[in-house]
């Protein structure tokens, strides 16, 4: 072969293993693109999956079980936002902003405002039909469960009993039922968790249904009206947990003192004047001696108390008991818890009232006491 031949023969050979070469690295970019658009493709599968199911499981109902209606408000000129965010607060759904999504795939806009009944075990189609109804206006069809300040449990019941399809036994049979009184526990732990947990408490909830009007229709029931009740009394409270917590009284026993206070004087400025006999008394390790102690627990109200009654075995009888007893006596009002936090400054340990005159007579020692009594209630024809 001469060398020019030679020549060209290398020059073919260099060609075609060149092209050999690319084909190669051809081959493996197919074959590593391959490989990557499965992994990618396994990896969206893979994300997809669990998204579905994440998503899938934050649009279920919060609870199954939990199928008792409650009421859910929405206000006037409320945003869809400001109203999913109210239902995952109320822990009627999962997550708000999963909702959010939802309706505008559903096409909602918007909710009108009213009064709805919603539960746990709702999903979310449900929530949005029932939201994107009527509704109920607060005062349609509705009559007015009247509480007064002062009023035990077994006198709510009777005025339920008056004003709504309820009986009175059925309310006294839902405020004494144990997984109703768990749930509000759980609700509201702060106002309830020591009196579901108190020594003696004969109702755990007395006390803690606020004097007020409560709106109450067909659609609504005793556990709704009842959790309105307690959510009344929490609001309220809610101005005074810090110090009611930084005092030397848990809010069980201002709760009592409160109730106390409340039948024995009708002025703040007295409740005031009476809540610094009471809590001189403590002081001073007396019992406190009140006659709406032993009323409760004679389960009757009586103008004159025998010398019997004050013997009556109850621990929420003060003659008998030192301290303020299990619990509230009744529902007190505002003024009367203010009074129970904020006694006056004073050093009067007994004090006395005219029942007709609504007068209230202080004193510092028991003989200036007996004098008061012997000169404005005694003598008096």
């Amino acid at each position: 072969m001469s060398q020019e031949e030679h020549k060209k023969h290398s020059l073919i050979s260099d060609t075609d293993t060149k092209r050999d070469i690319r084909k190669k690295e051809t081959s493996i970019i197919k074959k590593i693109m391959k490989y990557f658009m499965i992994a990618l493709l396994v990896i969206v599968l893979v994300g997809g999956f669990f998204t579905w199911n994440y998503i899938k499981g934050e649009t279920q109902p919060v609870d199954t079980a939990q199928t008792e209606l409650v009421s859910f408000e929405i206000e006037q000129g409320a945003s869809v936002k400001e109203v999913s965010k109210a239902l995952e607060k109320e822990g009627i759904i999962r997550n708000s902003k999963l909702f959010n999504f939802y309706l505008k795939f559903k096409n909602v806009s918007g909710f009108k405002s009213g009064l709805y009944h919603v539960s746990k075990s709702m999903t979310l189609d449900e929530i949005i039909a029932e939201l994107s109804g009527q509704g109920k206006d607060k005062d349609q069809n509705a009559t007015k469960v009247l509480i007064r300040e002062g009023e035990q449990l077994t006198e709510i019941a009777k005025e339920v009993e008056k004003s709504t399809k309820y009986s009175a036994e059925d309310f006294m049979a839902k405020v004494q039922d144990e997984d109703f009184l768990r749930y509000l526990v759980q609700k509201f732990p702060k106002l309830l968790t020591q009196s579901y947990n108190g020594y003696q408490v004969k109702y755990v909830l007395e006390g803690y249904l606020f004097p007020a009007t409560y709106d109450m229709n067909d659609s609504k029931t005793l556990q709704m009206l009842i959790t309105e009740m307690v959510a009344k009394t929490d609001e309220v409270m809610s101005k005074y947990y810090d110090k009611i917590l930084a005092s030397d009284y848990t809010l069980q026993e201002i709760m009592a003192l409160a109730s106390l206070i409340e039948k024995e004087g009708t002025k703040l400025e007295d409740r005031k004047k009476i809540s610094s006999v009471f809590h001189n008394r403590i002081k001073e390790n007396m019992k406190l001696q009140t006659d709406v102690s032993v009323q409760y627990a004679l389960g009757e109200h009586k103008e004159a108390l025998s010398l019997e009654d004050l013997e009556v075995d109850s621990p929420y009888n003060l003659y008998q008991n030192y301290g303020v007893g299990p619990g509230p006596y009744n529902s007190p009002s505002e003024d009367a818890i203010v009074a129970a936090m904020e006694p006056a400054e004073t050093d009067y340990l007994y004090f006395l009232a005219d029942i007709k005159t609504k007068e209230i007579y202080y004193a510092k020692t028991y003989e200036e006491h007996l004098e008061l009594k012997a000169k404005y209630i005694d003598n008096k024809e």
